[in-house]
């Protein structure tokens, strides 16, 4: 399992969200410095591992309850079990993402924007 403070360099290519979990993440935007992705989950659904390299900004236009587990299945976090995450009022900011799943664990869509920030890294 990598690092989550490692160089994300040594994530493969083939884990990026856009190749692995293409069915849930869309690109909007993508320059020099920055990339755009809306992200969807369904009710139910559980996205395929993958990575996301950089920083991110991630504005949440519908919110559900998730659970995230890391590349072996591990539960890395539990969105019911963290004050303030019930459903955030505002922009949440996230270091870079080692390989992991996402499960919507709720019954509402889960529905994001995020701005990754190629920059200074």
């Amino acid at each position: 399992m990598a690092d989550p403070q490692a160089p994300n360099a040594a994530w493969p290519p083939e884990l990026d969200a856009l190749r692995a979990a293409a069915e849930h993440h869309e690109l909007l935007l993508e320059n020099d410095q920055v990339r755009v992705l809306r992200t969807r989950i369904q009710p139910g659904e559980t996205t395929a591992v993958h990575t996301h390299r950089w920083p991110a900004v991630y504005l949440i236009e519908s919110w559900s309850p998730f659970v995230r587990r890391d590349g072996d299945g591990v539960v890395t976090l539990d969105s019911r079990t963290v004050e303030g995450l019930e459903r955030p009022a505002g922009p949440i900011w996230s270091t870079p993402l080692p390989p992991h799943t996402l499960e919507n664990v709720g019954d509402a869509e889960i529905l994001l924007v995020s701005v990754e920030v190629k920059t200074g890294t």
